[in-house]
């Protein structure tokens, strides 16, 4: 039986990735933070069937400690302040988790059980100001955020324990992936969240930043399968994960009213673009110039040529599905609220 170590176990991704080693008989580890209440997260549904530990990334010890009980064979690091905008407010901390983090999860390896596997959760975001388009694995790297900036430090070291010490350790590229267990604060969830509790009458108006920013779209429990992918190969390597398409915010608003039969109708632009509900005569939609960011990445869109070809992995989850999904959780949850 094989054995894994998942930090960041209870987020969207964690558990997504902690269901699919158990169906494929591993023996699931993972590493949470303590907290004064405890919070098993999106993992709860799963937690009798994992052997948690408390530990954090920014401690070495603690990841040592990790790595000596669960000898494990694979370790995906995916702990992460994982949200962009909190990390203009928390640059430092997010260094330390993001950036840092990743290098005590190597040494903790490299110390305990350098045979053992390791997967890096890098970032689109990386790319931030493109310099090419679409991208790829060889494309130049310029992050417009202290989140992009600390996962480029972290892409780097995985590369560089990886040459040094010829350790397996391979890192994810992955563009944005969504899902109905992602954070209420991210931005597709807020538009899903919103979309569903404004169809429900119980919130008037979505107030957003940027419509115009492209992003690639796809579904977590899509991605999670290619970072396992990674580490079944003969050869430790970087693949960029993403479906190969791009859409704008705007777009994902009108999907998810879409989801709702709620066809929205565009007015104005730039700070003063708004949309309305045509059934209602209603402004459910309007910009806010307070949620545009102190940099802004205006276009990802991602290659995934080489996973596809080299891990023969496939996205499943179209971006319409996604969106439903989302949609159609987050308005079961309003109407079970009451």
């Amino acid at each position: 039986m094989k054995k894994a170590l998942i930090t960041g176990i209870t987020g969207q991704d964690g558990s997504y990735l902690a269901e699919l080693l158990l169906e494929k008989g591993y023996e699931v580890w993972g590493i949470m933070r303590r907290k004064a209440t405890v919070d098993y997260g999106n993992v709860e549904h799963i937690k009798d069937k994992l052997h948690l530990l408390y530990g954090d990334v920014t401690d070495l010890s603690s990841l040592v400690a990790a790595m000596r009980k669960s000898q494990a064979d694979e370790v995906y690091n995916l702990a992460a302040q994982s949200f962009v905008a909190t990390s203009w407010d928390t640059p430092v901390g997010t260094a330390e988790i993001d950036g840092l983090g990743v290098t005590n999860m190597l040494e903790a390896i490299r110390l305990v059980k350098p045979e053992a596997r390791f997967y890096q959760a890098s970032t689109s975001e990386m790319f931030g100001l493109v310099q090419e388009i679409p991208q790829k694995e060889t494309t130049p790297l310029y992050p417009r955020s202290p989140y992009g900036c600390a996962k480029v430090y972290g892409h780097y070291m995985t590369r560089n324990y990886r040459e040094s010490y010829g350790m397996f350790a391979c890192s994810g590229i992955l563009f944005n992936h969504e899902s109905e267990r992602r954070g209420l604060e991210f931005v597709t969830r807020k538009i899903t969240d919103a979309a569903a509790r404004i169809a429900a009458g119980k919130q008037d108006v979505l107030e957003l930043g940027n419509m115009d920013a492209k992003r690639d779209w796809g579904h977590s429990e899509d991605y999670v399968r290619a970072m396992w992918l990674m580490l079944q190969q003969d050869e430790p390597d970087d693949y960029v994960v993403a479906t190969g398409e791009t859409r704008t915010v705007r777009d994902f608003v009108n999907a998810a009213f879409a989801a709702l039969d709620i066809r929205l109708e565009w007015h104005g632009q730039g700070a003063d673009e708004y949309a309305v509900n045509p059934a209602t005569g209603k402004t459910v939609v309007k910009v806010n110039p307070a949620f545009f960011r102190p940099a802004e990445v205006e276009l990802l869109l991602g290659d995934p040529a080489k996973a596809e070809q080299k891990l023969g992995w496939k996205r499943e989850v179209s971006f319409e599905q996604l969106v439903r999904r989302m949609v159609a959780a987050d308005a079961a949850r309003v109407a079970a609220e009451g």
